[in-house]
Protein backbone atom coordinates (compact mmCIF):
# COMPACT_ATOMS: atom_id res chain seq x y z
CA UNK A 1 0.00 0.00 0.00
CA UNK A 2 2.69 2.48 -1.04
CA UNK A 3 1.72 6.53 -2.08
CA UNK A 4 1.84 6.82 -5.67
CA UNK A 5 -0.82 9.34 -6.97
CA UNK A 6 -1.66 7.52 -10.21
CA UNK A 7 -2.41 4.18 -8.18
CA UNK A 8 -5.26 6.30 -6.81
CA UNK A 9 -8.04 7.44 -8.61
CA UNK A 10 -9.29 10.87 -9.34
CA UNK A 11 -12.29 9.89 -7.77
CA UNK A 12 -10.67 8.56 -4.15
CA UNK A 13 -9.16 12.43 -3.56
CA UNK A 14 -13.07 13.43 -4.08
CA UNK A 15 -14.04 11.16 -1.08
CA UNK A 16 -15.79 12.27 2.03
CA UNK A 17 -13.80 12.52 4.97
CA UNK A 18 -16.25 9.98 6.78
CA UNK A 19 -15.59 7.64 3.93
CA UNK A 20 -11.66 8.17 4.76
CA UNK A 21 -12.18 7.48 8.18
CA UNK A 22 -14.33 4.23 7.79
CA UNK A 23 -11.19 2.74 5.37
CA UNK A 24 -8.61 3.83 7.83
CA UNK A 25 -10.55 1.56 10.42
CA UNK A 26 -11.20 -1.37 8.34
CA UNK A 27 -7.36 -1.19 6.44
CA UNK A 28 -6.14 -1.09 10.34
CA UNK A 29 -8.36 -3.85 11.40
CA UNK A 30 -7.34 -5.74 7.88
CA UNK A 31 -3.58 -5.61 9.35
CA UNK A 32 -4.09 -6.45 12.95
CA UNK A 33 -6.44 -10.02 11.59
CA UNK A 34 -3.79 -10.71 8.74
CA UNK A 35 -1.01 -11.08 11.37
CA UNK A 36 -2.65 -13.30 13.68
CA UNK A 37 -3.59 -15.34 10.44
CA UNK A 38 -0.46 -15.55 9.34
CA UNK A 39 1.19 -16.37 12.75
CA UNK A 40 -1.53 -19.23 12.92
CA UNK A 41 -0.53 -20.74 9.33
CA UNK A 42 3.40 -20.34 10.23
CA UNK A 43 2.00 -22.14 13.17
CA UNK A 44 0.17 -24.97 11.05
CA UNK A 45 2.34 -25.48 8.39
CA UNK A 46 4.88 -28.37 9.80
CA UNK A 47 2.02 -30.15 10.63
CA UNK A 48 -0.11 -30.00 7.13
CA UNK A 49 2.39 -28.11 4.73
CA UNK A 50 2.34 -25.39 2.26
CA UNK A 51 0.32 -27.21 -0.43
CA UNK A 52 -2.63 -28.27 1.85
CA UNK A 53 -2.21 -24.70 4.34
CA UNK A 54 -3.34 -22.87 0.74
CA UNK A 55 -6.20 -25.08 -0.08
CA UNK A 56 -8.04 -24.61 3.83
CA UNK A 57 -7.29 -20.71 3.12
CA UNK A 58 -8.74 -20.65 0.05
CA UNK A 59 -11.79 -22.89 0.87
CA UNK A 60 -12.46 -20.80 4.16
CA UNK A 61 -11.61 -17.88 2.90
CA UNK A 62 -14.31 -18.19 0.28
CA UNK A 63 -16.69 -19.04 2.45
CA UNK A 64 -15.88 -16.32 4.75
CA UNK A 65 -16.24 -13.55 2.02
CA UNK A 66 -19.07 -15.23 1.23
CA UNK A 67 -20.69 -14.63 4.23
CA UNK A 68 -19.49 -11.30 4.93
CA UNK A 69 -20.72 -9.86 2.29
CA UNK A 70 -24.17 -11.41 2.45
CA UNK A 71 -24.37 -12.87 -0.52
CA UNK A 72 -23.45 -14.61 -4.17
CA UNK A 73 -22.72 -11.12 -5.63
CA UNK A 74 -19.22 -11.97 -6.46
CA UNK A 75 -19.77 -11.75 -10.66
CA UNK A 76 -16.27 -9.84 -11.68
CA UNK A 77 -16.86 -7.21 -14.31
CA UNK A 78 -13.07 -6.79 -15.22
CA UNK A 79 -12.77 -11.23 -15.45
CA UNK A 80 -9.37 -11.02 -17.02
CA UNK A 81 -7.30 -8.74 -14.42
CA UNK A 82 -9.66 -10.20 -11.22
CA UNK A 83 -7.96 -13.89 -12.11
CA UNK A 84 -4.52 -12.22 -13.39
CA UNK A 85 -4.15 -10.69 -9.83
CA UNK A 86 -6.08 -13.90 -8.50
CA UNK A 87 -3.44 -16.47 -9.44
CA UNK A 88 -0.16 -13.87 -9.09
CA UNK A 89 -1.11 -13.45 -5.45
CA UNK A 90 -1.11 -17.15 -5.40
CA UNK A 91 2.70 -17.24 -5.97
CA UNK A 92 3.36 -15.00 -3.74
CA UNK A 93 1.42 -17.08 -1.19
CA UNK A 94 3.88 -19.82 -1.92
CA UNK A 95 6.87 -17.84 -0.88
CA UNK A 96 6.04 -16.46 1.64
CA UNK A 97 4.77 -20.26 2.87
CA UNK A 98 7.73 -21.21 1.77
CA UNK A 99 9.93 -19.53 4.02
CA UNK A 100 7.86 -19.59 7.26
CA UNK A 101 7.97 -23.54 6.80
CA UNK A 102 12.05 -23.34 6.50
CA UNK A 103 11.91 -21.05 10.11
CA UNK A 104 11.82 -17.38 8.80
CA UNK A 105 10.55 -15.49 11.58
CA UNK A 106 7.07 -13.82 11.29
CA UNK A 107 9.21 -10.38 11.55
CA UNK A 108 12.06 -10.49 9.51
CA UNK A 109 9.38 -11.48 6.52
CA UNK A 110 7.27 -8.76 7.25
CA UNK A 111 10.54 -6.54 7.08
CA UNK A 112 10.77 -8.50 3.60
CA UNK A 113 7.74 -7.06 2.37
CA UNK A 114 8.27 -3.39 3.68
CA UNK A 115 10.14 -3.62 0.07
CA UNK A 116 6.66 -3.78 -1.42
CA UNK A 117 5.93 0.26 -0.99
CA UNK A 118 9.25 1.24 -2.94
CA UNK A 119 9.09 -1.94 -5.46
CA UNK A 120 5.38 -0.34 -6.35
CA UNK A 121 6.64 3.43 -6.71
CA UNK A 122 8.90 1.78 -9.17
CA UNK A 123 6.39 -0.60 -11.26
CA UNK A 124 3.64 2.18 -11.14
CA UNK A 125 5.97 3.74 -13.96
CA UNK A 126 5.33 1.01 -16.76
CA UNK A 127 1.63 -0.22 -15.29
CA UNK A 128 0.32 2.95 -14.44
CA UNK A 129 2.21 5.64 -16.72
CA UNK A 130 3.34 7.63 -13.16
CA UNK A 131 5.81 9.89 -13.52
CA UNK A 132 8.88 9.56 -10.33
CA UNK A 133 10.78 12.78 -9.78
CA UNK A 134 14.72 12.77 -8.50
CA UNK A 135 13.79 12.68 -5.04
CA UNK A 136 11.22 9.56 -5.07
CA UNK A 137 14.15 7.88 -7.04
CA UNK A 138 17.08 9.30 -4.86
CA UNK A 139 14.42 7.64 -1.64
CA UNK A 140 13.65 4.94 -3.80
CA UNK A 141 17.45 3.83 -4.01
CA UNK A 142 18.34 4.26 -0.15
CA UNK A 143 15.31 2.47 0.40
CA UNK A 144 16.94 -0.70 -1.31
CA UNK A 145 20.14 0.08 0.44
CA UNK A 146 18.10 -0.65 3.35
CA UNK A 147 17.55 -3.93 1.81
CA UNK A 148 21.35 -4.64 1.49
CA UNK A 149 21.89 -3.75 4.97
CA UNK A 150 19.36 -6.76 6.10
CA UNK A 151 20.56 -9.18 3.67
CA UNK A 152 24.35 -8.42 4.65
CA UNK A 153 26.55 -11.71 4.68
CA UNK A 154 26.28 -13.90 7.59
CA UNK A 155 23.32 -11.73 8.90
CA UNK A 156 19.85 -13.52 9.60
CA UNK A 157 18.28 -12.68 6.02
CA UNK A 158 21.15 -13.76 4.46
CA UNK A 159 19.50 -17.47 3.21
CA UNK A 160 17.67 -18.22 -0.57
CA UNK A 161 14.45 -18.16 1.68
CA UNK A 162 15.12 -14.20 1.93
CA UNK A 163 15.50 -13.72 -1.94
CA UNK A 164 12.74 -16.28 -2.92
CA UNK A 165 10.26 -13.84 -1.00
CA UNK A 166 12.01 -10.64 -1.67
CA UNK A 167 10.72 -11.83 -5.11
CA UNK A 168 7.44 -12.63 -4.26
CA UNK A 169 7.05 -9.12 -2.90
CA UNK A 170 7.46 -7.61 -5.94
CA UNK A 171 5.00 -9.89 -7.34
CA UNK A 172 2.61 -8.46 -4.12
CA UNK A 173 3.54 -5.17 -5.16
CA UNK A 174 1.87 -6.02 -9.02
CA UNK A 175 -1.30 -7.18 -7.13
CA UNK A 176 -1.64 -4.33 -4.94
CA UNK A 177 -1.67 -1.72 -7.83
CA UNK A 178 -3.83 -4.17 -9.69
CA UNK A 179 -6.26 -4.01 -6.78
CA UNK A 180 -6.62 -0.08 -6.77
CA UNK A 181 -7.65 -0.46 -10.68
CA UNK A 182 -9.91 -3.00 -9.75
CA UNK A 183 -11.40 -0.97 -6.94
CA UNK A 184 -13.24 1.01 -10.14
CA UNK A 185 -15.17 -1.35 -11.77
CA UNK A 186 -15.43 -4.30 -9.52
CA UNK A 187 -16.95 -4.63 -5.74
CA UNK A 188 -14.79 -5.33 -2.59
CA UNK A 189 -16.14 -9.27 -2.49
CA UNK A 190 -15.67 -9.80 -5.78
CA UNK A 191 -11.74 -8.93 -5.53
CA UNK A 192 -11.51 -10.95 -2.20
CA UNK A 193 -13.53 -14.05 -3.02
CA UNK A 194 -11.96 -14.41 -6.35
CA UNK A 195 -8.50 -14.36 -4.66
CA UNK A 196 -9.54 -16.91 -1.96
CA UNK A 197 -11.09 -19.45 -4.74
CA UNK A 198 -7.88 -19.35 -6.79
CA UNK A 199 -6.05 -20.54 -4.05
CA UNK A 200 -7.56 -24.04 -4.35
CA UNK A 201 -6.47 -24.96 -7.52
CA UNK A 202 -3.31 -23.48 -7.21
CA UNK A 203 -2.65 -25.61 -4.07
CA UNK A 204 -3.56 -28.79 -5.91
CA UNK A 205 -1.24 -27.48 -8.60
CA UNK A 206 1.65 -27.02 -6.68
CA UNK A 207 0.93 -30.62 -4.12
CA UNK A 208 3.61 -32.86 -6.22
CA UNK A 209 5.83 -30.14 -5.20
CA UNK A 210 4.62 -29.32 -1.50
CA UNK A 211 2.79 -32.67 -0.55
CA UNK A 212 0.72 -32.98 2.52
CA UNK A 213 2.56 -33.77 5.40
CA UNK A 214 0.00 -35.14 8.31
CA UNK A 215 -3.12 -35.45 10.37
CA UNK A 216 -3.31 -31.72 11.88
CA UNK A 217 -3.50 -31.71 16.09
CA UNK A 218 -6.09 -30.13 17.74
CA UNK A 219 -4.09 -27.12 18.07
CA UNK A 220 -3.56 -26.87 14.60
CA UNK A 221 -7.51 -27.28 13.47
CA UNK A 222 -7.95 -24.31 15.85
CA UNK A 223 -4.74 -22.50 13.55
CA UNK A 224 -6.53 -23.79 10.65
CA UNK A 225 -9.56 -22.18 11.30
CA UNK A 226 -7.91 -18.53 11.98
CA UNK A 227 -5.79 -19.06 8.25
CA UNK A 228 -8.93 -19.19 6.60
CA UNK A 229 -11.15 -17.14 8.33
CA UNK A 230 -8.77 -14.74 9.06
CA UNK A 231 -7.40 -14.13 5.70
CA UNK A 232 -11.02 -13.92 4.34
CA UNK A 233 -12.20 -11.02 6.43
CA UNK A 234 -8.48 -9.36 6.05
CA UNK A 235 -8.80 -9.58 2.58
CA UNK A 236 -12.50 -8.14 2.15
CA UNK A 237 -11.75 -5.35 4.73
CA UNK A 238 -8.62 -4.42 2.45
CA UNK A 239 -10.60 -4.40 -0.70
CA UNK A 240 -13.31 -2.56 0.85
CA UNK A 241 -10.77 0.43 2.32
CA UNK A 242 -9.37 0.63 -0.66
CA UNK A 243 -12.88 1.55 -2.33
CA UNK A 244 -13.74 4.49 0.98
CA UNK A 245 -10.00 6.10 0.90
CA UNK A 246 -7.11 7.57 -0.57
CA UNK A 247 -4.52 5.23 -1.48
CA UNK A 248 -1.84 8.25 0.69
CA UNK A 249 -4.02 7.92 3.87
CA UNK A 250 -3.86 4.17 3.84
CA UNK A 251 -0.57 3.28 2.85
CA UNK A 252 1.20 4.00 6.48
CA UNK A 253 -0.73 1.40 8.21
CA UNK A 254 1.22 -0.84 5.96
CA UNK A 255 4.16 -1.29 7.87
CA UNK A 256 2.19 -1.65 11.18
CA UNK A 257 2.16 -5.42 10.48
CA UNK A 258 5.91 -5.29 10.82
CA UNK A 259 5.59 -4.05 14.66
CA UNK A 260 2.96 -6.36 15.43
CA UNK A 261 4.70 -9.28 13.62
CA UNK A 262 7.69 -8.78 15.13
CA UNK A 263 5.97 -9.16 18.93
CA UNK A 264 3.95 -12.00 17.78
CA UNK A 265 7.05 -13.39 16.42
CA UNK A 266 8.98 -12.75 19.88
CA UNK A 267 5.46 -13.69 22.17
CA UNK A 268 5.41 -17.03 20.42
CA UNK A 269 8.95 -18.24 18.62
CA UNK A 270 11.36 -16.45 21.08
CA UNK A 271 12.19 -14.56 17.18
CA UNK A 272 14.16 -11.13 18.32
CA UNK A 273 15.66 -9.38 15.03
CA UNK A 274 19.25 -8.91 15.06
CA UNK A 275 20.09 -5.38 15.20
CA UNK A 276 20.88 -5.72 10.96
CA UNK A 277 17.04 -6.59 10.40
CA UNK A 278 16.45 -3.84 12.56
CA UNK A 279 18.45 -1.16 10.61
CA UNK A 280 17.76 -2.25 7.53
CA UNK A 281 13.89 -2.70 8.23
CA UNK A 282 14.07 1.51 9.18
CA UNK A 283 15.62 2.72 6.14
CA UNK A 284 13.04 0.79 4.11
CA UNK A 285 9.90 2.07 6.13
CA UNK A 286 11.47 5.55 6.24
CA UNK A 287 12.18 5.62 2.43
CA UNK A 288 8.89 4.58 2.21
CA UNK A 289 6.65 7.15 4.47
CA UNK A 290 8.95 9.82 2.16
CA UNK A 291 7.84 8.80 -1.03
CA UNK A 292 4.25 8.56 -0.10
CA UNK A 293 4.67 12.11 1.64
CA UNK A 294 6.07 13.31 -2.29
CA UNK A 295 3.27 11.72 -4.02
CA UNK A 296 1.01 13.48 -1.49
CA UNK A 297 2.54 16.96 -2.16
CA UNK A 298 2.48 15.92 -5.95
CA UNK A 299 -1.37 14.94 -6.00
CA UNK A 300 -1.97 18.37 -4.11
CA UNK A 301 -0.01 20.36 -6.88
CA UNK A 302 -1.73 18.15 -9.41
CA UNK A 303 -5.37 19.14 -7.66
CA UNK A 304 -4.19 22.78 -7.61
CA UNK A 305 -3.27 23.05 -10.83
CA UNK A 306 -6.69 21.36 -12.53
CA UNK A 307 -8.58 23.66 -10.09
CA UNK A 308 -6.87 27.23 -12.12
CA UNK A 309 -7.55 25.47 -15.78
CA UNK A 310 -10.58 24.95 -14.65
CA UNK A 311 -10.71 28.93 -13.70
Amino acid sequence: MSGDKAAAPASFAAGLPEEALRGIGLIAAGFGIVTISDAAVKWVLPEIGVAVAMMVRGALGAVTVLVLAGGLRVRAVNKRLVAARSLLHCAVTVTFYLAWSRGMPLGDSYAVAAVAPLAMTVLAIPLLGESVGWRRWLSTLVGFGGVLVMAQPGGDLWRWEAAVLLGGVVFMAVTRIWTRVLALTDRPATIAFWLMVAHIPFGVAVLPVFPAIGWPSLSGWIAILFVGIGNGSAHFLFARAFALAPVGVLAPFEYSTLVMGTFVGVLVWGDVPSWATVAGAAVVVAAGLYNLRRAQIRAREARARAAVARG
